[in-house]
């Protein structure tokens, strides 16, 4: 492993270590995402307590903070498993940032921005899914467990050097999920649009 891996694993980590909800909330003069609603410093928790914009803020920059560090590797040169180890270090850093007492969100947005440099079929494809299951389901965690669950096996038909990466993110947001899991097997989950709800 180069320095230069090593490099871009760290920054990866320290920019996934930014919380876009926290700073985003405290611009809009909203409430402390850890500390309100599911108590989820991530877009769907920020959409139930500030509405529509803040949340859109949210999405864009924990996207981008899976998708930049990943891109210049991919532009750099990195191999596959390199490139999977960025992503999952950018995933770390949101769900434990160092700047935030390591309290930090789900990953999935940042997961999904570390596919976005593969292609644009696989980011479409996760995305879609990701909408059609809010829309039938109304679960947001059930909608992102999904999609990324389908995420190695499109990628596998999409760009198969890339299955053993891809999995690797999918499985740490699937762990990250295991709460929310047992929640929706139990009928205990809450929807998007239940802002008076406090699980998620």
């Amino acid at each position: 492993m180069t320095s230069l891996s090593i490099l871009i694993f760290c920054s990866a980590y320290l920019l996934g270590s930014i919380s876009s909800a926290v700073l985003i909330c405290r611009l809009f003069r909203l409430p402390d995402p850890r500390n309100t609603g599911s108590n989820n410093p991530g877009a769907t928790n920020v959409l139930r307590i500030g509405g529509r914009l803040p949340a859109a803020l949210v999405l864009i920059f924990d996207v981008l903070k899976g998708t930049l560090p990943v891109y210049i590797g991919y532009f750099l040169g990195l191999s596959p498993i390199v490139l999977g180890l960025v992503g999952l270090a950018a995933c770390l850093g949101h769900i434990y940032p160092l700047y935030f007492n390591f309290k930090g969100g789900k990953g999935v947005a940042t997961a999904i921005g570390a596919m976005l440099p593969l292609g644009w079929e696989l980011s479409s494809i996760l995305l879609g899914c990701w909408l059609v299951m809010i829309f039938i389901s109304g679960y947001s965690s059930l909608a992102a467990i999904i999609s990324v669950g389908l995420a190695p096996i499109v990628t596998w038909f999409i760009k198969p050097d890339y299955t053993v990466p891809v999995t690797m993110l999918c499985l740490l947001i699937i762990i990250r999920h295991k709460q929310n899991i047992i929640r929706l097997l139990n009928g205990q989950e809450s929807k998007v649009w239940d802002k008076g709800r406090t699980k998620e």
